[in-house]
């Protein structure tokens, strides 16, 4: 077995058909990360001139002037090979001291162990804690079982099977109240369509309203632009963007009006017939007249909304990856002021129909918290949400660090530690 640095050609043709593969194990992800200071790395070992194993390592100088490194979502081994995986570790050890390395971070995309829908265990499902225990034992450091954020990325995801599957075995599965927001967005004629990649400041708009909204700390337009770039250019990725039009919405409900208004009109005319039970046709010409006045009351409001907003508007979108026979969902959002048309919904479905519709094996809905309790968790909305859709809740193995070097390891932590500490005291002094 030979360890070297892998072509661009030759970790890409590996990557794309292993079953670890992910958006952040790809060379566009190294372009991305390029612009905010990291270096691209990417290695792999040969058995007879075949790439066997590999990960794309990224590169950062510290404070302290040594490097960290990361490998996202790696690494693409079989981490039953026990030769193997400590063939790999052993030199990419080596490979990192060379490079002023203190530590390499890694957080494999391997489930840990088989759970349903509640977050449950499966009995008699797979078991992977061998991942684990191989690379423990290969001094890997392990961060364990972590149940909440605290991890680089979610070791706790939301999946949902599509192939083979029909849209109307997906929307068996579903919570009713799901089936019922989908079936009126669609009656209301909110539709989806593919952003263009001149249109992103769309989708950035979107995102900043929900991040003031919610409070987090969104991207700048030129990292989403890059990030679309790099990926979609190898069609890896999309946004999905949910469109409401008030003009269509309009003529729908007109057309209701006018057949409630000749249904009540022919009510009416039943009043003279002494053979109808007369109670029973006034409920049914009370519960019209109702009908006649929410049709108007509609009428009314998308008109005033039209003269606000104008005819044509966004709601929210989403920002998916295709990668890995996978449809994966990283960020999104929805205005704040069209909150009420529960945009969301219908945007994830349009992801969940792509990932069916192209027999893809999965869609994925990303991060969720390991905590399935609605009375302690203050995240357990997100998981409600996706759960409705159907699916099942997925435990990867979670993070480990490779150490170097214990000093400089012992040195950085203490270091990084002490710049956080500043860091939340300056922020707070600055809110006073």
């Amino acid at each position: 077995m030979e360890f070297l640095e892998l072509t661009e050609k030759e970790f890409t043709s590996f990557a794309n058909n292993h079953p670890y593969g992910s958006f952040h194990q790809n060379v566009s992800w190294g372009e991305l990360k390029s612009g905010t200071g990291w270096i691209t790395h990417l290695v792999g070992v040969k058995d007879n001139g075949k790439v066997v194993a590999a990960t794309l390592l990224l590169s950062k100088m510290t404070p302290i002037k040594k490097n960290m490194f990361y490998s996202p979502r790696g690494f693409l081994i079989d981490y039953k090979d026990k030769e193997l995986l400590k063939f790999f570790i052993t030199n990419l050890k080596t490979y990192a001291k060379k490079h002023n390395a203190i530590f390499i971070k890694f957080d494999p995309y391997v489930e840990l162990q088989e759970r349903d829908i509640k977050g449950d265990i499966v009995e008699g499902g797979f078991d992977n804690h061998y991942v684990v225990d191989n690379l423990k034992s290969l001094g890997c450091k392990y961060h364990g079982e972590t149940i909440m954020m605290e991890d680089m990325q979610p070791r706790w995801i939301f999946t949902l099977n599509t192939k083979g599957k029909t849209e109307e075995d997906i929307f068996k599965d579903m919570d009713p109240k799901t089936r019922q927001i989908l079936r009126k967005n669609e009656k209301m004629g909110v539709k989806v369509r593919e952003l263009k990649e001149d249109e992103m400041e769309i989708f950035h708009e979107i995102m900043n309203d929900t991040s003031s909204r919610r409070e987090f700390q969104d991207r700048p337009l030129s990292y989403y632009k890059k990030m679309y770039h790099e990926y979609k250019k190898k069609d890896e990725a999309m946004i999905l963007v949910a469109e409401f039009n008030h003009d269509d919405y309009i003529k729908n409900l007109k057309q209701d009006l006018q057949k409630e208004e000749d249904f009540l009109s022919n009510l009416k005319k039943e009043q003279n017939d002494s053979s109808k039970n007369q109670d029973k046709l006034n409920k049914k010409i009370k519960q019209s007249e109702d009908n006649i006045e929410r049709f108007k009351k509609n009428i009314n409001e998308m008109e005033e909304s039209k003269k606000e907003n104008g005819n044509l508007i966004e709601l929210g979108a989403i920002l998916f990856f295709k990668t890995n026979d996978e449809v994966l969902s990283l960020v999104g959002g929805s205005f704040g002021k069209f909150m009420k048309f529960q945009s969301a919904y219908t945007t994830h479905y349009a992801g969940v129909k792509y990932a069916f519709e192209h027999n893809m094996r999965r869609y994925n809905f990303y991060g969720i918290t390991g905590d399935f309790n609605e009375e302690t968790n203050p995240f357990y909305g997100l998981y409600s949400f996706k759960r409705d859709f159907g699916g099942q809740v997925v435990e990867l193995v979670g993070e480990f660090d490779l150490i170097i070097s214990n000093f400089w390891f012992g040195i950085y932590k203490f270091a990084f530690k002490t710049y956080h500490k500043l860091k939340h005291l300056k922020n707070k002094v600055s809110t006073k």
